[in-house]
């Protein structure tokens, strides 16, 4: 599964018409509950290997600068609460729980659970949960800033497929430029350095001189709806 989601995503980066990723669960219980323990205890080696990726080919994937929305349909646990983690936008059902019951079984969130949550969230919530392993509802996922929305869960995709909406009314150069100078930016000192440095990212070059930015400049001035080309 991590090798084929890997595939998709690579297909999904390299696809110029191809805008936003959004992932979901089948049916109605979960969005990911995480890794098979009975099978790994049965394996040869516990510890699993998986694609450069990451963890269902996205936890570890920081050269993709188009936008992931999970829409949380359900249970979200472990590798599951990781991938989700990993999106830029986290709509939930109010079904939805997260957690990272890892230590339950002797185990460690190593996907980027650990060090996402500790970026995330005040450090008393984010160990409350790592070393509780508490399962967390879509409601307090929200009130934590974990998840952007919570809606009933029969309204789930209708609310993911608004925020895609959203996202498809701008320039998608701005977009991907936009979660590039961020992602660039958060690995600065600080603000004065990311503020200092963000001029010379090659996304900032690449928005300044693409055709999108001129072409809003001019659909502003003209009145008239942008027509975006995505150069």
């Amino acid at each position: 599964m991590h090798y084929e989601l890997d595939e998709a995503f690579n297909a999904f980066a390299q696809d110029p018409k191809q805008l936003i990723c959004l992932i979901t669960g089948a049916g109605d219980r979960a969005f990911c509950a995480g890794s098979d323990v009975r099978a790994a205890a049965e394996a040869d080696s516990p510890i699993a290997t998986y694609p450069a990726s990451g963890y269902g080919g996205l936890t570890r994937r920081f050269d993709c600068d188009k936008p992931f929305i999970a829409a949380v349909n359900g249970v979200a646990l472990g590798g599951g609460f990781e991938i989700a983690l990993a999106c830029d936008v986290i709509i939930a059902s109010e079904r939805a729980q997260f957690g990272l019951p890892e230590p339950l079984v002797g185990a460690i969130a190593l996907a980027g659970g650990l060090h996402r949550l500790a970026r995330r969230l005040p450090h008393n919530i984010a160990m409350g949960m790592i070393l509780s392993s508490r399962n967390v509802s879509a409601q307090d996922a929200a009130r934590y800033g974990l998840a952007n929305e919570v809606v009933p869960h029969e309204e789930l995709m209708a609310a993911a497929e608004r925020w895609c909406s959203d996202i498809l009314k701008a320039s998608p150069v701005a977009v991907q430029a936009s979660k590039a100078i961020v992602r660039r930016g958060l690995a600065e000192v600080d603000v004065e350095a990311a503020l200092e440095r963000q001029d010379t990212y090659p996304e900032y070059i690449a928005w300044s001189t693409s055709a999108d930015f001129k072409e809003g400049l001019s659909a502003f001035a003209e009145r008239r709806r942008p027509v975006w080309t995505g150069i």
